[in-house]
């Protein structure tokens, strides 16, 4: 197993996804590693994590990823760099764009060229759905991120790091989904509020999504693009589904009304995962899209993966033309993942 008697570093380990990956690594599912280090820029939280994960074999550090010199301390000795720091919140990367630039574009740098220092074997960053044709700062940076890492493969001072992304969707019951937000509402009797009634969406558990880091990070080759396919549902079908669920089990007396209030802006009515010009340069696999770098010639490196499906993808990746799920089955989903 790939990550066997290896030294680990997980960024952004109080998100979400980057305390899901800790979880998972430790548990050895991947195989039994030598250490992991965990860096975050969230004292009180790092100091939660420290208490549930710490040990012989698992340290976390208060670092920042714009203090290169923090960064590159970490990065010695490590093997394996999983990067699921960022900002991420559209709205507020929009008001605040130099913060969005500074974390998510210099600071991915700055642990790049750590990793190079380091000669680590492999570097996976986390990227999102938002980064295809971008409407917003968020997107751009990830965008830009993407291309980071890909271009990161090929600079001179580059050793033989293994430098891949992964693109996913809606993590279900994360900070900031809807899940969390839809739950506060019914359960204080206030309106549900939706966006649009139209809205679909990509959507995978918290489990699933870093179980397919850690499994793209083992595939990659160098320079591609992994993109999870993952079930499409309607936002409107969650909250319908959330508030017959709590009324069934009692949790409410009486079903708040969902309400639509508009779209916010830089949202998209769907989400995307493939843009049109990507479709043209990718393959199919059994879990995944598999998005080649653009400019191919310069990278030196066969991109044979198993279980492909198809050699040529013909359609663009997205949620508005991909099948979403029956109220029955994202009902039955929701429940056996325990996300409501």
């Amino acid at each position: 197993m790939y990550l066997s008697d290896k030294n680990i570093l997980v960024t952004g380990v109080c998100g979400t996804v980057g305390k899901e990956l800790v979880k998972q690594i430790l548990s050895g599912k991947f195989g039994k590693i030598k250490e992991l280090v965990g860096i975050d820029n969230n004292e009180s939280e790092l100091f939660f994590t420290q208490q549930e994960f710490g040990s012989k074999t698992a340290n976390f550090y208060l670092r920042d990823l714009r203090d290169y010199g923090g960064v590159r301390n970490v990065m010695e000795g490590i093997d394996i760099v999983f990067h699921a720091a960022a900002l991420k919140h559209v709205g507020i990367c929009e008001i605040s764009p130099n913060e969005a630039v500074s974390t998510n574009i210099v600071g991915l740098q700055n642990l790049i060229k750590a990793a190079k220092c380091s000669q680590v074997e492999r570097f996976i960053f986390t990227s999102s759905d938002k980064a295809v044709n971008p409407t917003n700062v968020m997107g751009t940076s990830k965008l830009m991120g993407e291309r980071l890492v890909s271009a990161a493969n090929n600079s001179r001072e580059n050793k033989g790091t293994i430098f891949t992304s992964t693109r996913f969707g809606n993590v279900l019951g994360s900070r900031g989904s809807v899940i969390p937000i839809f739950k506060k509402q019914i359960q204080s009797g206030q309106s549900v509020t939706l966006t649009d009634r139209e809205m679909t969406r990509f959507i995978m558990t918290i489990d699933e999504a870093a179980n397919l880091v850690l499994d793209s990070g083992q595939l990659a080759v160098g320079g591609e693009v992994f993109i999870t396919k993952m079930p499409v549902c309607r936002i409107e079908d969650i909250a319908n589904v959330m508030v017959d669920v709590y009324a069934e089990q009692g949790i409410i007396s009486e079903k708040p009304a969902v309400t639509e209030i508009g779209v916010k802006p830089g949202e998209k009515l769907y989400e995307e995962l493939m843009s049109h010009e990507e479709m043209h340069r990718s393959i199919e696999t059994k879990q995944y899209f598999v998005v080649k770098p653009a400019f191919r010639d310069m990278y030196d490196f066969e991109y044979k993966y198993d279980n492909v499906v198809s050699e040529e993808v013909n359609n663009p990746y997205n949620s508005s033309e991909e099948p979403a799920m029956s109220v029955d089955e994202l009902k039955a989903y929701l429940l056996k993942h325990s996300i409501i």
